[in-house]
């Protein structure tokens, strides 16, 4: 049997529904899931990955983990503690959703040291393990989901820097790939997407997908990290800044891994946005 972990996020959801329709034995879950965002069959519990206590229970007779890093509550998380547990449940591999920025930017708190943590963990845990490095996500263009509903918009800074976003379905198949394929042990790998879009591309991008233009606006980066700031920590939005802004030769790199591991190569940002068009309507 297999545990995911944050299984109603964008990547543990399809993971969820990749392993179910393989036939697998799943249990799926997250702080607040419930029956209606899991496929038929697939056991449900809540738990909170910062309360190892919680996840004994779903850890039981499950043989492989997939372990979200914890995202925004990352520094939250006791690695050992989650990892003890699923130990002693019988668990035998982990397959850890990372972040890139443990190789980009391993001197921030918050995209590197913090995951390096956690990676540090699992790599010391005695279980099987591989770990999972993606860059930024197609699907945070899901924030600009209200101002394209409502005014045909899309606002946000660095306009004409484009970044290889990758697609959390991606994601969730190299997870499936790793969860069964011992071959994938004591491997990290860094996932991006296809090619390099930028902001400006991917409004045009929903836009196709919705049949109608979307407009661009570009934020200065004061505008984008005093917005930003309302709901994310200061440490944070400023290195998200900078990787929006200014990334890395690292950070520019297409199409790692994702091939080579499924056999086919990464969705690009435009077919997610078709797919996902009826949340922008």
């Amino acid at each position: 049997m297999f545990v995911v972990t944050g299984a109603t996020g964008n990547a543990g959801r399809e993971l969820v529904r990749i392993l179910a329709a393989d036939g697998e034995r799943v249990t799926a879950t997250s702080r607040s899931i419930s029956a209606a965002d899991v496929p038929e069959g697939v056991r449900h519990r809540r738990a909170d990955l910062t309360d190892a206590d919680s996840l004994r229970a779903v850890f039981d007779g499950a043989g492989a983990l997939f372990l979200q890093n914890g995202g925004a509550s990352a520094h939250l998380l006791e690695p050992h503690g989650v990892l003890d547990a699923a130990k002693a449940a019988g668990i035998a591999r982990v397959v850890l959703l990372s972040s890139q920025g443990v190789v980009t930017r391993p001197r921030s708190a918050s995209h590197g040291q913090v995951a390096r943590t956690i990676e540090d963990a699992v790599r010391q845990s005695g279980l099987d393990w591989t770990i999972l490095r993606p860059g930024g996500f197609h699907s945070n263009a899901l924030a600009w989901a209200e101002p394209v509903r409502t005014r045909r918009t899309v606002v946000a800074p660095f306009g004409d820097v484009g970044l290889p976003t990758i697609d959390p379905a991606d994601i969730a198949a190299v997870a499936a790939v790793t969860l069964r394929g011992a071959e994938h042990g004591g491997h990290a790998y860094e996932l991006t997407g296809p090619a390099r879009t930028t902001p400006r591309q991917r409004a045009e991008a929903i836009g196709q997908a919705l049949g109608e233009p979307v407009r661009f606006v570009e934020q200065t980066r004061d505008e984008a990290r005093a917005q930003m700031r309302q709901f994310m920590p200061e440490e944070v939005v400023d290195t998200t800044l900078d990787i929006l802004g200014a990334p890395t030769p690292e950070e520019l790199r297409a199409g790692l891994a994702v091939e080579d591991i499924t056999g086919r190569p990464p969705r690009t940002f435009a077919d997610w946005a078709r797919r996902h068009a009826a949340l922008f309507r």
